[in-house]
C-alpha cells in the first residue's frame, strides 16, 4: 500500500512539474559549434610522432576540431634556421611541412602560433623555457630578422598550400608574453612584445593582405595590478579567498593597451586572442601561491562579456575573439584533468557562452605534451583529452557529445538542450549535471577525492511534436560508465599497464551506458531521469 501511494505521488509530481517542449512550435536559433573550432597541443615537434597523429585523427573524426594550436614552430628542434658565414640565414621548413601536411590531410588546419625564437635570433641563451629549450629572450637589435623569419615562413606556406587555403588559417603572435622572468614565456617588456607583434603582423600581411593575424595571446584574467607596468610585478599580486574571489573585477591582460598600440601604429588586428582559465596563479593549487584561487562556473562567460565590450569600444570592433587556451586549470599536473567533473564543466560552460566567441580551445587534446617533461604515471593530471596511451578521458566524451548536437537550438535551460540537424531534421538532445555545490568554484586538484559528494538532478521532460513511436539512442557518461580513472584504480593503479591491461582501459574509457527511448503513439517522448553528479546524457533520434 505504501509503495503504491509513493508511485501515485511520484506520478502526480511528475505530471505537474515536467517541462513540456513542443518541437513543432519551438522557435529555433542557430547553434554555433564554436567549441569545436580549435583545440590546443604542446609543441609542433610532438606532431611528428605517430601516436600524436593517430590521436588527432580520432579527435577530428569524433569531436570535429578544425584547427590545432601549438607552441614553438621556430624551435631549434624543428631545424628551421641555419645561420650562414656571411651573416644570412638559410631557412628549412621540412619538419614543419611534415606536421602540417599530415594535419591538412586529416582536414585539420594549423592555428599558427608564431613563437618562440630560433637560437640565432634569441638574446640570451640562459633564458630558456621548458626542458626542450624554447628560446624566449628578445634581442632588440634583431627585429628586422624576426620580420624576415615570419615573412619567409608565411611565404613558404602560401607557396606550398596555396593562398586560398592559408587565408583560412590564423597567425597568432607569441604565447603568453606577459609572463616574464624565470619560467616565463617572454624575457622582455610589454613594449618589446608590441614591437614584435608589429613586425610579425606587417610580415604576414606583406605576403597577402587577406591573411589573418592577431594577438596578444596573453595569459588569463586578473583582478589586481601585477601587469600594469612593462614587466610582471609579483609584489602587486592579490590573492582573494573563496568568499570574495567572485566579487572582484576580472580583466584581460594587456588587451586595452594592445588595441591602443595597434591603433596608434595603424596595425592590423583580425582577431584578439587571450587565455581564460577559472583559476588565478593556480599552477600549484595544493600548496603553491595560488591555493584556493579558483573562480566560479560562470567566470568564462564574465570574461568573454568583458572582452567583447572592450573590443566593441576599440577601433577594431569587427575583430574575432579566440580563447586559445581554456580548461579547468593551467596546471599540467592537476589530477582533476583525468577525472569526471571536467566533462560536465565543459558542456555547461560551452552551452552558457554561446555567441560570445568565435572559438574557445581546450588545452589540450593529448597528454603527448612535455612542458614539464613526461608524466610519472599514465594518469598524472595531464591536460589532454587523451592520455599518452590514447585512452579517452571523460572530457573527451563531452566534446564528442557536443559535436553531435544539431545546428539549430530549439530549447536550452540548464540542464537540458534540444537541437535539430537542419539537413536531416533529426533531434539531438543533451542533459548534464553540473552540481550546485560547485557553482561557486570550479573543481581543481584539491577536490579530487570529494567531488562525488554532491547532488543529483531530476530531469523531467516531455518532448511533443514527434512522429509516433520515434526511437532514440541514449548514451550516458557517469561515475561508473566511461570514467576510465575509476577503472584504472579498480585495476590496482598499474604504473605501466601491460598490453592486455591497456586494451581493457581503452575499452573501459568507451564503455558508456547505452539505452533506447521510444516516443508513444501520440508522438510524445517522456524523459524522467535522475542525473547523478557530473553525468552527461546524449539522446539522438534514430
Amino acid at each position: 500500500m505504501k509503495k503504491m501511494l509513493f508511485l501515485l505521488l511520484s506520478c502526480f509530481y511528475y505530471m505537474t512539474n515536467a517541462q513540456i517542449i513542443d518541437v513543432r512550435k519551438s522557435q529555433s536559433q542557430p547553434l554555433l559549434h564554436y567549441w569545436s573550432v580549435g583545440v590546443g597541443a604542446g609543441r609542433v615537434n610532438e606532431g611528428l610522432r605517430a601516436s600524436w597523429q593517430e590521436q588527432l585523427d580520432t579527435v577530428k573524426r569524433e569531436c570535429g576540431f578544425r584547427y590545432v594550436r601549438m607552441h614553438d614552430v621556430f624551435n631549434d628542434d624543428m631545424f628551421t634556421c641555419f645561420p650562414q658565414r656571411n651573416g644570412s640565414i638559410k631557412y628549412n621548413w621540412q619538419y614543419v611541412d611534415d606536421v602540417y601536411d599530415r594535419m591538412l590531410d586529416k582536414g585539420v588546419r594549423p592555428f599558427v602560433e608564431l613563437a618562440f625564437f630560433p637560437s640565432c635570433l634569441a638574446a640570451n641563451e640562459s633564458k630558456l623555457q621548458f626542458w626542450y629549450r624554447g628560446h624566449v629572450s628578445v634581442d632588440t637589435t634583431k627585429y628586422a630578422q624576426w620580420h624576415d623569419l615570419v615573412r619567409a615562413f608565411t611565404q613558404h606556406v602560401v607557396d606550398r598550400y596555396g593562398v586560398d587555403e592559408v587565408r583560412q588559417w590564423y597567425f597568432e603572435v607569441w604565447n603568453e608574453p606577459n609572463l616574464t622572468g624565470t619560467g616565463g614565456f617572454f624575457h622582455g617588456t610589454r613594449s618589446q612584445y608590441f614591437r614584435l607583434y608589429k613586425e610579425a603582423a606587417l610580415a604576414v600581411k606583406s605576403v597577402d593582405k587577406l591573411l589573418r593575424v592577431g594577438g596578444p595571446a596573453t595569459s588569463n584574467y586578473i583582478a589586481d595590478h601585477r601587469h600594469d607596468s612593462e614587466i610582471l610585478d609579483h609584489s602587486k599580486s592579490r590573492f582573494y579567498p573563496s568568499e570574495i574571489i567572485n566579487q572582484q573585477e576580472w580583466r584581460g591582460v594587456w588587451i586595452e593597451d594592445f588595441l591602443a598600440y595597434c591603433e596608434k601604429e595603424g596595425l592590423p588586428v583580425d582577431f584578439v586572442s587571450t587565455h581564460a582559465y577559472p583559476t588565478d596563479y593556480a599552477l600549484d593549487p595544493e600548496s603553491g601561491r595560488g591555493r584556493g584561487a579558483v573562480r566560479y562556473v560562470h567566470s568564462l562567460r564574465d570574461d568573454l562579456t568583458w572582452l567583447r565590450k572592450v573590443i566593441a569600444q576599440s577601433c577594431y570592433p569587427e575583430a574575432e575573439v579566440h580563447i586559445t587556451e581554456w580548461s579547468t586549470s593551467p596546471n599540467s599536473r592537476d589530477r582533476m584533468h583525468d577525472l569526471l567533473p571536467p566533462a560536465a564543466y565543459v558542456v555547461k560552460t560551452m552551452l552558457d557562452c554561446q555567441g560570445l566567441a568565435e572559438s574557445v580551445m581546450y588545452w589540450t587534446f593529448t597528454d603527448i605534451f612535455e612542458e614539464k617533461g613526461g608524466g610519472d604515471e599514465i594518469f598524472h593530471g595531464g591536460f589532454g583529452l587523451f592520455n599518452f596511451q590514447g585512452i579517452k578521458k571523460p572530457a573527451y566524451h563531452a566534446y564528442r557529445m557536443l559535436n553531435k548536437l544539431g545546428d539549430e537550438q530549439l530549447h536550452y535551460k540548464d540542464p537540458f538542450i534540444v537541437t535539430r540537424n537542419s539537413e536531416s531534421g533529426k533531434l539531438v538532445m543533451l542533459a548534464f549535471n553540473y552540481p550546485i555545490e560547485y557553482e561557486s568554484h570550479v573543481p581543481a586538484a584539491g577536490d579530487a577525492d570529494k567531488y562525488m559528494n554532491t547532488s543529483s538532478k531530476e530531469l523531467d521532460v516531455k518532448i511533443k511534436g514527434l512522429k509516433p513511436n520515434t526511437c532514440f539512442q541514449v548514451e550516458i557518461l557517469d561515475n561508473t560508465h566511461g570514467n576510465v580513472y575509476a577503472a584504472w584504480l579498480e585495476m590496482g593503479r598499474p604504473h605501466s599497464p601491460n598490453r592486455e591491461q591497456t586494451r581493457a582501459l581503452k575499452e573501459a574509457s568507451e564503455a558508456l551506458k547505452k539505452e533506447r527511448m521510444v516516443a508513444d503513439r501520440r508522438g510524445v517522448l517522456t524523459i524522467h531521469k535522475e542525473l547523478s553528479p557530473w553525468s552527461i546524457m546524449l539522446i539522438c533520434e534514430e
